[in-house]
């Protein structure tokens, strides 16, 4: 058995590897390279910001100033702001602000985030549609920053930069969330300068009108599927840093938790549902895709896998000390969790936590997909 465990152990250890290490690695050595230029331009289009909230009373009348507040020719900008069902009067709320640019749409029954952007992209005018949430807040140029990349022909979709404040206690993990958040960013940031990222970023995206395809309405990530069928059109999804928007990290792991495995759950289902992802010869993005969104949802396998083969080769000097390794760093996940809701930054002890965080979270996902118990509405998280 000891060949079939050295194997295993490698093979899993490598995975790993090249999942979190590697391919971050390939992906920006590739973007040191000449790439493909993208002409940019200070174009200002016809834009509709589509919006979907629901009881945000408390936030909604901020969200509409700040959008108001943009930097941008607003004879040619509309705010499309839908009230999915809320129960707090957001829609009512929302409707004092109503002017010529802003057009509110009030849903008495629930229906999901997805429901609601297939009837509003329809009934938007403008030529490129930014879809946004209510929570975050624009920075003043980011409209224009992020239309700027449309001026190329060959760009379908552009995503902007979330970035992520402290929370309000700083707590460790909101520390490790924030410190995760960058990684994914800076893969981000190296997959755009080779071709397209893997999705986008839901709080700030804007894609071409004509390019949209109404998503089923149970999708749980309209922010990766939407991208994804426009750049399999031959169109290009890039990362545009310059147009930023703001939110704060995960106050409590339980936040965080419950955030992380409704969106591994909706990549669960954007696998099933999409074979074609899995084709490199129908998905031109085939690296991206398994190396960024594919083997992170075998993470768990991998590291029980490496675990199970490190303790049957145990005997062996250097296996041992692998196996040492491999215990400090769940000692240290352990610590981590104990520790997770305190005012100190430990980043000894919350990064393997986070990594810890997130596999537990992968397989309450796939259970959860499996048995079809995730739901496509969004709990909204405190303030």
């Amino acid at each position: 058995m000891r060949p079939v465990a050295e194997a295993a152990f490698w093979a899993c250890g490598l995975l790993l590897a090249y999942t979190y290490v590697g391919y971050p690695l390939l992906i920006w050595l590739r973007a040191r390279r000449p790439s493909r230029a993208v002409v940019r331009a200070a174009i200002t289009p016809r834009v509709s910001i589509v919006v979907v909230a629901r009881d945000e009373t408390a936030r909604i009348d901020g969200r509409i100033e700040n959008l108001f507040g943009l930097d941008y020719f607003w004879e040619v900008v509309e705010i499309l702001l839908a009230s999915d069902g809320s129960a707090d009067g957001t829609a009512e709320r929302a409707q004092r602000h109503a002017t010529g640019g802003l057009r509110v749409f009030a849903f008495g029954t629930r229906r999901g985030k997805p429901a609601v952007l297939n009837e509003l992209v329809a009934q938007a005018r403008g030529e490129i549609v930014v879809l946004a949430d209510a929570r975050q807040r624009f920075e003043e140029g980011a409209l224009r920053a992020l239309v700027a990349p449309f001026a190329d022909p060959s760009v379908g979709a552009v995503s902007g930069e979330l970035i992520l404040g402290a929370n309000a206690g700083r707590t460790s993990v909101g520390e490790g969330v924030g410190f995760y958040w960058r990684y994914e960013k800076s893969i981000r940031r190296s997959e755009s300068a080779v071709d397209s990222t893997v999705g986008a970023t839901g709080a700030i995206y804007a894609i071409r009108r004509d390019l949209f395809e109404p998503i089923p309405a149970d999708t749980v990530l309209d922010d990766v599927l939407i991208p994804l069928r426009i750049a399999r059109r031959g169109y290009r999804t890039l990362f545009e840093p310059s147009a930023r928007a703001y939110d704060r990290a995960a106050a409590t792991a339980d936040e965080e938790f419950t955030r992380k495995v409704r969106t591994i759950a909706g990549n669960f289902q954007l696998f099933g549902r999409n074979p074609w992802l899995l084709d490199p010869r129908r998905n031109r993005l085939w690296l991206q895709t398994v190396s960024h969104k594919g083997l992170r949802l075998l993470t768990p396998i991998l590291l029980a896998t490496a675990a199970a083969a490190n303790l049957d080769l145990a005997s062996s000097t250097f296996y041992l000390g692998a196996l040492a390794a491999q215990a400090a760093f769940y000692a240290a996940a352990v610590s981590g969790f104990a520790l997770r809701n305190v005012r100190h930054r430990v980043p000894l002890l919350t990064v393997p936590y986070v990594i810890c965080l997130l596999s537990w979270a992968t397989v309450v996902a796939f259970l959860r997909f499996v048995n079809g118990r995730q739901s496509v509405v969004w709990e909204r998280a405190s303030a």
